[in-house]
């Protein structure tokens, strides 16, 4: 058994989509969360840039001496997460692996939309893997800027999330799935489905990761036992809309006793 936590780093508030589903598949877990509310958003910086702010929260996660970490961004996971894993020694996912080895699997799944940030749709990442494991595959994708940033406001379902969903997605609806390849996005997703229908499978990164890392931790016997698990939050910037957003996807109306400002 590894009491250590397991480290989580986004560029915001996205990435605790991915929390919540890693939370339930590992409910034993100790978790510190690192969102880099100070530099939001990722999705327009060069990659160069991206892999600095990457590096930088790797190693205060480190410093933190968690036993893995999860890349809970798609826009680093797409620029930064191959470098990552060539500087440090610790296990380092990100959110697309996880995903391109779920499609793969299913034979229904060969018409495939992604939606993600002008970063990671720029940097092509999602198409190259899909294809470089699904010869066959076709990829649509589609860069929706503005729907991280609406996140953190907090507009997730209102007129305005609604008509710009309906404007992203009008090209994705003879799709077999939809990647939501932002760790946002999640948060529109009842309006994504009302968009696309039943037909269209809705593909959520953070579910597939959880599961990853709940077999690699198996796998390297480093589950963790703790019966009262702990989550910790760090933010880079306190004065956002973090608070009052995460307090409403976790349910948790003290989640501010669990946050702490820093500075990286």
């Amino acid at each position: 058994m590894d009491n250590r936590s397991i480290g989580m780093f986004d560029s915001g508030v996205g990435g605790l989509t991915v929390l919540k589903e890693v939370k339930k598949e590992l409910p034993q877990e100790n978790i510190i969360y690192l969102g880099d509310t100070k530099r939001f958003p990722y999705g327009s910086k060069s990659k160069e840039s991206i892999i600095q702010l990457t590096q930088k929260g790797m190693d205060f996660l480190i410093s933190q001496d968690v036993k893995a970490i999860v890349i809970a961004c798609g826009t680093a996971t797409s620029q930064a997460l191959e470098e990552m894993q060539k500087r440090y020694r610790i296990p380092i996912m990100g959110i697309i692996d996880s995903t391109v080895q779920y499609i793969k699997k299913k034979e229904n799944l060969r018409k495939v939309g992604v939606i993600a940030t002008a970063g990671t749709i720029r940097s092509n990442g999602w198409e190259k893997k899909l294809k470089k494991e699904i010869p066959e595959i076709e990829v649509k994708s589609k860069a929706c800027p503005l729907l991280a940033p609406m996140a953190e406001e907090g507009w997730i379902s209102n007129e305005v999330a609604k008509l710009t969903i309906k404007e992203y997605l009008k090209d994705m609806k003879n799709v077999d799935a939809l990647i939501l390849g932002c760790t946002h996005y999640p948060l529109f997703e009842p309006l994504i489905k009302e968009e696309l229908g039943d037909t269209v499978e809705i593909i959520h990164t953070g579910k597939l990761v959880s599961k990853q890392l709940k077999e690699m931790l198996l796998e390297q016997k480093e589950e963790g036992e703790s019966f009262s698990a702990n989550t910790q939050i760090y933010l880079t910037d306190r004065e956002t809309n973090f608070i009052q957003v995460a307090s409403r996807m976790l349910e948790n109306t003290e989640i501010e006793k669990q946050i702490k400002e820093i500075q990286i």
